[in-house]
């Protein structure tokens, strides 16, 4: 991955653990990975609930919204690796796990839009 893209990804996962703080939720862990199956962006505890965060970040004028870059492969990467952190982290917590999206979209101008989707796979 370039060095621009890479940074881009690194803000819009900074924008999107703020987020995820403002609206209650410890952050656990952030690019969690497991050997070559993939990487979880961020582990975050929301209650007693595990959530697995996947974020996505454009830039404006891209034409794939960010929300539509989750497949239903990547959806089934996703409960694996969160399979995979649980038993790593002895176990799953009492109120389940949950899969969210963050899209970060970030315009030509102005302030970068963070949407939230909760339950996403």
């Amino acid at each position: 991955m370039s060095n621009a893209r890479s940074a881009l990804g690194r803000y819009g996962e900074d924008l999107a653990a703020r987020r995820l703080a403002e609206a209650g939720m410890a952050v656990l862990e952030r690019n969690w990975r497991s050997g070559r199956t993939g990487e979880i962006d961020i582990v975050a505890r929301d209650g007693d609930v595990l959530v697995v965060c996947e974020v996505k970040t454009r830039r404006g004028g891209c034409f794939e919204h960010p929300m539509a870059a989750v497949t239903p492969e990547k959806a089934a990467r996703l409960r694996e690796l969160a399979e995979r952190w649980i038993q790593t982290h002895g176990g799953a917590p009492p109120g389940g796990v949950r899969i969210d999206l963050i899209g970060v979209l970030l315009p030509q101008r102005g302030a970068p839009s963070v949407e939230h989707v909760r339950g996403v796979a």
